[in-house]
Parts: structure tokens; sequence; C-alpha cells
């Protein structure tokens, strides 16, 4: 994933967008970057590893040394950003969020009219370096978005700090992905998560529509390019990638988990609930999901186990898989109280590959829990992600669903997608019970598509589900 940062004042942006970014870090782990621009010094840039420590530690020392009264940051998964680059139109600074599919298509595209890059380890090209190919190819930062947006199979939403000063914003062309705008007596501001600039001064102006442009700058906004009217916004951003702060399309997403929570136990509670002492969260964006079944089930909410992350923030850090695993049991602290001899039911935001699951419920049992019983607070996903980094696999038959399917039924399973995703078939009776089989859950059940949609508000078609029904 990724998420990024940026603003324009009348006076020292960077310790804005130093903090700005910050508040994007749940968002990537690998790559931290800034860029600021001064009339002085012109474009500046600095990149950090963030793998190992969080993006505020990297980049304290930036401070003492980069100015400019405009400035961008980024939170990356991927490839190191933001670039510097130079085109006919001026120098810049770049970075991105999503995922390009086509990229050795439009890279092939760019060599084949005598453009050139350079190789990162593993011959791999940085796909900001890709981007700004394509948008150096056309006359202007308007046209060369455009087409950047017309070419990309994926998704793609951008910042430009120009070395005049102002920042280029974009967003996706199907607004899979948030871009937001704030304002402050002192100028304006880009982000992904509205609540970090929030939390710095600014108030809400407006979220940029699917494929919109504009230009910002110390005194206001200038729209480049107007948005398109369709737009496919990521759903899982609700259920799990987003802060619980963050508003998107207007809805919050704390309210949003908790209204999915509520609506889950709605439909348990119409075909009977199971016997549980307790309602649990898989911490910790499946917590609020579980709060609001608890409120709308009236079972006691609990945390039976408690994760502890002051040193081992990060369960991947250690290079040895082997101690990773063991990194990541060592995080869950048991409230022996709340498990030993209890039924428990937990809600997840999402179960994609099991793998941690497994190690969850294999950790309760061993400190004595009588029962857990799981529940989803997405649908079964089906495909890996196309346009994002969340589910993203070398093969959809790495997901547990379409795994067990394979099991079940062989090749033909895929024909049953539909069924497979259903509580009320055969087919899906069937492959939850094999799931509960694999992972000792006494229960297993997953939200519909239908309770997600109602529980963000916002109208079907403009909702990506791709994970979940392979549809566009």
């Amino acid at each position: 994933m990724g998420g990024f940062f940026g603003s324009v004042k009348k006076s020292d942006a960077v310790f804005d967008v130093f903090l700005g970014t910050d508040y994007h870090s749940h968002l990537g782990t690998k790559r931290g970057g800034m860029a600021a621009y001064d009339k002085t010094l012109g474009l500046q840039r600095e990149i950090h590893n963030i793998e190992n420590a969080p993006f505020r530690t990297k980049f304290e020392r930036t401070l003492a040394d980069m100015h400019g009264n405009a400035a961008i940051g980024c939170i990356s998964d991927t490839h190191p950003q933001p670039l510097l680059m130079v085109s006919r139109f001026g120098k810049y600074a770049i970075c991105t969020v999503g995922v390009i599919n086509n990229a050795e298509e439009l890279i092939r595209g760019v060599l084949s009219r005598g453009g050139y890059f350079d190789a990162m380890t593993g011959s791999q090209v940085n796909t900001n370096e890709l981007v700004a190919a394509l948008i150096n190819s056309r006359d202007s930062y308007v046209e060369g978005i455009r087409y950047a947006q017309e070419v990309i199979d994926g998704t793609a939403s951008i910042l430009i700090l120009t070395d005049r000063g102002t920042i280029i914003a974009a967003r996706d062309k199907m607004g899979r992905l948030p871009v937001q705008l704030g304002k402050s007596g002192e100028g304006f501001c880009v982000s992904f998560e509205n609540f970090a600039y929030k939390k710095l001064g600014y108030s809400d102006l407006r979220e940029l529509g699917p494929a919109e442009i504009v230009e910002i700058t110390a005194e206001g906004v200038t729209q480049l390019s107007r948005p398109r009217k369709e737009m496919r916004i990521c759903a899982f951003l609700w259920t799990y990638y987003g802060y619980p702060t963050s508003s998107y399309e207007g809805v919050n997403v704390e309210v949003m988990r908790c209204r999915n929570g509520e609506i889950l136990a709605a439909r348990d509670a119409a075909h009977g609930l199971p016997e549980i002492d307790y309602v649990g969260g898989v911490p910790d964006s499946g917590t609020p999901h579980a709060i609001g079944y608890a409120n709308k089930s009236r079972v006691p909410f609990a945390r039976p186990y408690i994760k502890y992350t002051p040193t081992w923030s990060r369960s991947f850090m250690p290079v040895n898989q082997s101690e990773r695993n063991k990194v990541a049991k060592m995080k869950l602290i048991p409230v022996h109280e709340l498990i030993e001899g209890k039924r428990l039911l937990l809600v997840d935001d999402s179960i994609v590959r099991g793998t941690q699951l497994r190690e969850t419920v294999e950790f309760l049992y061993s400190h004595g829990a009588k029962a857990v019983h799981m529940r989803s607070a997405c649908p079964p996903i089906m495909y890996g992600c196309k346009y994002l980094n969340f589910s993203r696999s070398s093969g959809d038959m790495e997901l547990i669903t379409r795994r067990t399917m394979a099991e079940l039924e062989g090749d033909d399973a895929i024909n049953h997608l539909e069924e497979y995703s259903s509580s009320q078939t055969a087919r899906g009776k069937a492959m939850r019970k094999a799931i509960c089989d694999k992972f000792a859950f006494e229960t297993l059940d997953f939200q519909s598509i239908e309770g997600l949609t109602e529980a963000i508000g916002l109208e079907p078609c403009k909702l990506c589900t791709y994970c979940w029904t392979g549809r566009e």
C-alpha cells in the first residue's frame, strides 16, 4: 500500500509534511521519503528504509537541513520515493501510490521510443520513474498525467512537487484510493488520510474526484482537469486499511466498522447465536467490528489477549522466517481469566491466507479456551487484488478460500464462486465447515457483500469489490 502528504504554505512547510507523512505510517513499511522546494536551495530530497524503525526516527535530522514553503512526503510499501526528475516542462519531485500491472509493457514502450531507466537491485525499474517517463512523454504535466492515467492498468494516484513551489495532485482514474484537500490560514495541503491534516490545524476543503487533477499553492487550489463520474473506491479502506479516525467519501472508518459488526451480529441472531461468553476482536482493525457485534448481540466484549508492540511493533522485521514466526507468537500476551474455560467469538477484519489466524486459535486453545468461533468482517476473498497491495499474491490459490474450494471440488470450483461465498448454499456451508476443520473453529462465517455495502452506506456501483466478486 502506501500514502502521501503535501503542503504549500506562506511559511516553511517541512515540519507539517514531516508530521503529516508520519501519520501515514500504518499504510506502508518499507520506504519513507520527503522532498521540499525552496527558492534558494531548489528541490531537496531524502529517502530512508523504514523496515526496522519508524518514519519519525529516520527523518528527525532531516528537519534541520530541509527547507521550503512547499513539500511532499510519502510512505511506500514498494520502491524508494519521491524521485527527482527533469523534463521539458521543468524539474520536479514525484511520488505515487498504487499498482501498475502492465509495467513491463509500458517499460518496453518507453525504451522503444529511445527512453531509458536507472535499474534498481534485481534489474527492477522504479515504478515512480516509469510514471514520470509517461508524464514526460507529453507536453505538460496535465497532458502527461492524463496519458499515464489512461495507459496504466491498475491504480496510480500521483503527487508532484514542481520547481515553481507548487504541488500537482491527481487521484487515480477510478478513484479506488482517496486524495483529500485541507486548508488553513497559512496555506493548503493534500493527503491520503484526512485526520493527518486535521491534527495539524487544517480543516477539510474537499476530496478529489476520480482522475481529477489540481494544482496547489499557498493561495488556493486550481482545478486542472475535471473528475470522471464513475468511481470504484476500495471497500477495504473501511474494513482494514484505513485508520479509525479517517473518513472517505464522508464515511468514518470507526463508525463503519462498528456498524458492520452490528449487521454481522444481526444476521447471526436471525439463524441462532452460538453459546459464547465473550466477543473479542483480532487486534487491531478487527476490534471495532467486534465491538459492534458485542453491542448488537448483547454478549460482553472482552480482550482475551493483547498484542505487545512497544519493542516489536512489526512481526516481520527479522530476516529469518522462523525468527519472524517466533516474534509474532511473542507479541500475543494472554489474559488467562478471559480465556480459560471460556467460549470465545473472535471477529477479524478479513481472512486471507489464514496462517496467522491458525496460530492465534492454537494460542487460545493452548491457554485453555473451551471453544473459538470465528467471524470475518468482510466476505470470502476469492481473488488477489489487482489494484492495491492488499491480498496480492503469486496466485489465487494462496487464498484459504480458493485452496479449500479446490480440495472440495477440484478445478470445477471456479465455476461456483457465488455459491461458495454464500453461507446459505450447500457449497458455502461445505467450505466453511472445511475451514473450521482445518483451524479448529467451532463455527465460521463471513460478512456478506450486501451487509458490507450497507455498513459503508455508499451506492454499490461506487465500491470496488473485485477481491470478493471478481467483477471490476
